[in-house]
């Protein structure tokens, strides 16, 4: 069993990754295997939006985006993580979210057994964001709300998710239910 992290926050060490690295770690306690991409250190260009996307066997963008779909498509579980960047997600992420319409284009519907959203705040935004990332998920993987494992909180500096117990129970116990369900659905 594999799960796919994608954490899309520009700050490799901060709050959603930490917390992202907290459910990973319960993933991997339960021998579950683990690869997390740090989508702001890959190569993603932005969608162009071709009218004729539907007639390309391969997008025409030559970046990461082809390799990322790979491990997509190997994994059995799934994690989207992201800061709120003005009230949504970050500009990393909805890149990655966009270039899915070559998928959507081509009738390729990837399935997990698992699936979770991580969504970090520091006063606002949390509802967007997850409307955002439910939106992406059911029209990418066709995944329903009542279907996730989500975890949303408030970290409202750089480091705060560290000294948070809540928050990181709360990361811990996603782990663990990720992997519950993995398991009973394998």
């Amino acid at each position: 069993m594999k799960v796919l992290a994608i954490m899309g926050s520009p700050r490799s060490q901060g709050n959603t990754a930490f917390l992202l690295d907290e459910i990973l770690s319960e993933l991997e306690k339960e021998g579950i295997e683990t690869r997390k991409i740090d989508i702001a250190q890959a190569s993603i260009k932005p969608c162009l939006g071709h009218d004729n996307c539907a007639q390309y066997k391969k997008c025409p963008q030559n970046d990461d985006m082809d390799a990322i779909f790979k491990e997509m498509s190997e994994a059995d579980g799934f994690i989207v993580a992201t800061p709120v960047y003005y009230y949504n997600v970050t500009a990393q992420l909805k890149a990655f979210i966009d270039r899915h319409y070559f998928l959507y284009k081509h009738d390729v519907s990837l399935e997990f057994k698992a699936v979770g959203v991580v969504i970090l705040a520091e006063e606002q935004g949390l509802d967007d964001t997850l409307n955002t990332l439910v939106q992406y998920l059911d029209s990418s993987f066709k995944v329903k709300a009542d279907e996730l494992v989500v975890l949303t909180g408030y970290a409202a500096r750089e480091g705060d998710a560290k000294t948070n117990t809540e928050l990181i129970n709360l990361a811990r116990n996603m782990g663990q239910t990720l992997a519950s369900s993995l398991k009973e659905n394998f």
